[in-house]
């Protein structure tokens, strides 16, 4: 079957917001972006960039159209892409309806849990507004915002139980500096880049604890490990096919090692600055942005004991940032955990 789009929109103007947007608007799609900040719709429609996010992006003349008010991206557009980072999602998700998702394709580039359900958006739409999950689209990477700023090649995965749609959904990202590919499989590679964020924060604190790149290297191997053994065990309890999916691919393997080495790693940094005694009160201060695997920490406590499936590399970070074990001594238990 053939899917046609009609109108873009895209709700949350972060970095990865502000990153698909450019990719979109380069390929010559028009969007309607929902922004909640009337300063920074101003400053978008003036000066055709993010002020506070991305500031290198500018947009052409006439690709953008900027707004704060939901009722007209849901009025305008067939399909929307959902940017809001997962600890911020409850106050926007309160403006959906099942009236105003009817029809609708929602493509998901969270990247998260959310908090206040322990719930994937798709799980959560299902639930409250009975969603149409074949409608449903999830957007992983190994994909850094700032990379596709300054356009360094970098690759996309679509993820939706109807493939003609996540398919038709990917053609409308690839070009020269994006390639694209898709899968069927909607929860695992949600719940892969849930866990390679708390995994990454590890690594950060790690980082700080003075572990070397030897180590370091041992430490990501058995988290991949532990997320491949989760995402089998997961998959055979809630996919609705019997056709599993290559788990070592860059959606899955290729997302965690990007997010536990690169500098542009927010999670990894939000690790380095717990493993050097701040606060996580401190740290989000000073970083002035969301890391998801904070939450997501809490979030996959409830989800792994949901499904009865073991994830201790994850749960002692869990400890670190939530009960305030100290890192060391964690760190310490996780050294003989690794092989």
């Amino acid at each position: 079957m053939e899917h046609t789009i009609k109108q873009i929109g895209i709700v949350g103007n972060g970095s990865w917001g502000t990153a698909l947007a450019k990719i979109l608007t380069d390929n010559g799609h028009q969007v309607c972006w929902w922004i909640r900040n009337a300063e920074a719709i101003d400053y978008l429609k003036t000066r055709k960039q993010n002020p506070h996010y991305l500031k290198s992006v500018k947009f052409q003349e006439g690709t953008v159209f900027p707004t704060n008010d939901l009722s007209i991206l849901f009025a305008t557009c067939d399909t929307i892409l959902f940017c809001v980072p997962a600890a911020h999602a409850q106050g926007v998700l309160y403006h959906f309806t099942k009236e105003r998702l009817q029809g609708k394709t929602i493509i998901s580039a969270i990247k998260g849990v959310l908090p206040f359900t322990n719930q994937l958006l798709n799980d959560y739409l299902i639930e409250q507004f009975q969603f149409n999950i074949n409608n449903y689209v999830a957007i992983t990477g190994p994909c850094h915002a700032e990379e596709v700023a300054v356009e360094r090649l970098s690759y996309l995965t679509f993820s939706c139980l109807d493939e003609a749609k996540a398919a038709a959904i990917a053609s409308l990202f690839n070009n020269q500096y994006i390639r694209t590919t898709f899968n069927h499989d909607i929860w695992g590679v949600q719940l892969a880049a849930v866990l390679k964020n708390i995994y990454a924060l590890g690594a950060g604190i790690a980082h700080a604890l003075d572990y070397g790149d030897n180590f370091l290297s041992v430490y990501i191997t058995n988290c991949y490990r532990e997320m491949y053994l989760f995402l089998n065990q997961h998959f055979d309890k809630v996919h609705p096919s019997e056709d599993r999916p290559d788990f070592h691919t860059s959606a899955y393997l290729g997302d965690l090692l990007v997010t536990a080495y690169s500098m542009h790693s927010r999670n990894r940094r939000f690790g380095v600055m717990i493993g050097k005694g701040y606060t996580v009160e401190a740290t989000t201060l000073e970083m002035n942005m969301v890391a998801e695997g904070y939450h997501a920490s809490k979030c996959m406590q409830v989800i792994a004991q949901d499904y009865d499936i073991q994830i201790p590399i994850a749960t002692c970070i869990f400890e670190i940032l939530w009960q305030q074990k100290n890192p060391s001594e964690v760190f310490r238990r996780i050294e003989e955990m690794l092989s």
